[in-house]
């Protein structure tokens, strides 16, 4: 294990038989053992010219790996187990496979998400590096983590051949290292088998119950899950078209497993994003269809984090923000390290108008992906609004666009913080910006659709937007 190339091995075969090839000759018994002495001294010798002709001339010499360092961490280090595991390679040759490496990878890091004695990188962030040649020091640096995974995974047919590494990025040596090649079939075991190899290699002991949660009820069914691990990747991609993909691929699963709770939650995940995002021609019917999701792959899995927080935006958007804070708080506490029920936390509780509590959850959100979305940061810019951090929010928002020019939010938090420090001409440039990006925007239609539990917190931004220009 863990040695990239080849080491010729010797053996020396010493028998009594092959001592003398004249049978019948009597010999005395001190020559024989000298003889044989004689013959084992000789090959140990041989063993040994044989063992330093390799290490001093035929081995290839290998760079040793750059190792990390604590003094050059973008972020301070966590004071637990810190991994980020990167997207494992597709090494079949097709493109159309990509879903099933990056699934392995989700599910590797959802898993981990578990648990709370880890600290793990999000998605979002791993991913960044994707089709990158990336040093392990690198990784570990810019994400401010210790531990590093890697592999590369190869479907062909009914067989797959995953290949994962468990790297100590301050000393680079490996941890642990596998390869598995079985049918594909045993896909839920070997993912299993890594995440719990990480955790033991981590030294990190789990209770009874979280190693409960860790396997969560999962399905039998290959089929349904290799249709969830497609759901899940359209539902990222935070589009119209891709939302439909991952819902017929949600509702595929479930034909083959009507018991499987994760499609349940991944299809509540796609209509409560038709109503966030202003895709669905009847939100109020995609928020009972989206709610029946959820409790369904609750009444599944109520370990599920993913269909807590699509309950907990449906109690938001009814304004039932006690609910919404409950199933949002459960979700976390299930799924400790996953970055988007932590960044959502945040958003209801600044709705609730708990904005000291709200900023803490979107810093926490950023540490976990520290390469985050635009909307992570335009959240936290406009949440500084609340408290008085004019300079901040700017700051901030300014990181944003060149990730997301379009942020609407990061936009609106702008024009605040402009007209709360009477910038009045940044203030106008920017609404000019909030109605390039949506020409219909109207503070009566914010004032209807925005979930705010008190009124003061609605009119400190409908106020500013107002003075600003915005009608």
């Amino acid at each position: 294990k863990n040695i990239a190339k080849p080491v010729r091995v010797y053996r020396a075969r010493i028998e009594p038989e092959a001592a003398s090839s004249k049978l019948g000759k009597e010999k005395k018994p001190g020559k024989t053992r000298l003889s044989r002495s004689v013959l084992a001294v000789v090959a140990l010798v041989g063993i040994a010219g044989a063992v330093a002709l390799w290490q001093l001339v035929l081995r290839p010499v290998r760079p040793p790996m750059e190792v990390a360092s604590k003094e050059k961490m973008a972020l301070p280090l966590p004071n637990k187990p810190s991994i980020a595991v990167l997207p494992f390679v597709n090494m079949s040759g097709d493109k159309e496979q990509e879903y099933f490496s990056d699934g392995i990878t989700e599910s590797i890091i959802t898993a981990l998400s578990k648990v709370p004695e880890i600290f793990v990188i999000a998605r979002n962030s791993t991913f960044s590096y994707k089709g990158k040649q990336v040093k392990v020091k690198q990784v570990s640096e810019e994400l401010g983590v210790r531990y590093v995974l890697e592999g590369s995974v190869q479907r062909s047919a009914d067989r797959v051949r995953i290949a994962a590494q468990l790297i100590d990025a301050f000393t680079g040596h490996h941890l642990w290292a596998e390869r598995y090649d079985r049918d594909l079939k045993d896909l839920f075991a070997i993912e299993d088998d890594i995440t719990k190899k990480i955790i033991m290699a981590l030294q990190v002991k789990l209770t009874q119950g979280e190693q409960a949660i860790l396997r969560g009820k999962g399905t039998e069914n290959l089929d349904a899950y290799l249709k969830c691990m497609e759901a899940s990747e359209y539902v990222l991609r935070m589009n119209k078209d891709a939302n439909l993909m991952a819902r017929q691929r949600a509702e595929e699963a479930i034909a083959l497993d009507s018991k499987y709770s994760s499609p349940h939650a991944i299809l509540g995940k796609s209509h409560i994003a038709d109503v966030i995002f202003n895709w669905s021609a009847s939100p109020r019917e995609s928020m009972v269809r989206a709610f029946e999701s959820a409790k369904k792959a609750l009444s599944l899995d109520d370990s599920d984090f993913q269909a807590r927080v699509v309950l907990a935006w449906i109690y938001l958007l009814k304004r039932e923000h006690d609910k919404a804070i409950e199933e949002c708080e459960g979700a976390v506490s299930l799924a400790p390290n996953a970055a988007d029920a932590v960044f959502a936390l945040g958003i209801i509780l600044r709705f609730a108008g708990r904005v000291e509590d709200a900023v803490p959850m979107f810093e926490r959100a950023i540490r976990l992906n520290p390469i985050p979305q635009a909307a992570y940061l335009s959240q936290l810019a406009l949440s500084y609004t609340f408290i008085g951090e004019f300079e901040k929010a700017i700051g901030i928002c300014k990181k944003a666009f060149p990730k997301n020019p379009d942020d609407l939010i990061g936009r609106i938090a702008l024009v605040v913080a402009y007209t709360s420090l009477g910038r009045e001409s940044d203030a106008r440039a920017e609404v000019a910006e909030v109605l390039r990006i949506d020409p219909k925007f109207s503070l009566e239609y914010a004032a209807k659709t925005w979930p705010y539990k008190r009124e003061a917190n609605r009119d400190f931004v409908l106020i500013a937007l107002r003075k600003a220009g915005l009608k």
